[in-house]
């Protein structure tokens, strides 16, 4: 699968498009993909702050529970209700399907993160060892 070229990324797997303000968040392919069956996606509240590279959430797999990480720092503006009931819809259409979005307390942390051919390398070094 082609990781969006105006999304940025994660080390931990996570990707954000931002939109003026506003960053929406999810997981990558990759993540789905190792994860397997998502069953359960554990969110903040609106209203929450989120802080860069600090946990925000879980994502419950048939496999595993994994940490979700936020890639900015700021005020959480909304979350996916939609993934209370199907949140298989990750696996389906895991650049498509958000997590939650968020206000950015700091635009130059977008600087930070991957690009996605950084992030397309960097998965490719990380499934090599």
């Amino acid at each position: 699968m082609a990781y969006p070229a105006d999304y940025r990324y994660t080390r931990e797997h996570e990707w954000i498009e931002v939109n003026g303000s506003i960053g929406t968040v999810g997981i990558t392919d990759y993540a789905q993909s190792s994860l397997g069956d998502i069953v359960y996606v554990d969110v903040p509240k609106v209203g929450d702050a989120v802080t860069a590279n600090a946990v925000f959430g879980s994502v419950e797999s048939v496999k595993a529970v994994s940490d979700l990480f936020s890639p900015v720092s700021g005020t959480v503006t909304a979350v996916n209700g939609d993934l209370k009931n199907t949140p298989d819809k990750i696996n389906e259409n895991p650049h498509g399907t958000w997590i939650i979005k968020v206000e950015l307390a700091d635009p130059a942390e977008l600087e930070k993160l991957l690009d996605a051919a950084a992030y397309e390398a960097f998965i490719s070094e990380e499934t090599e060892s």
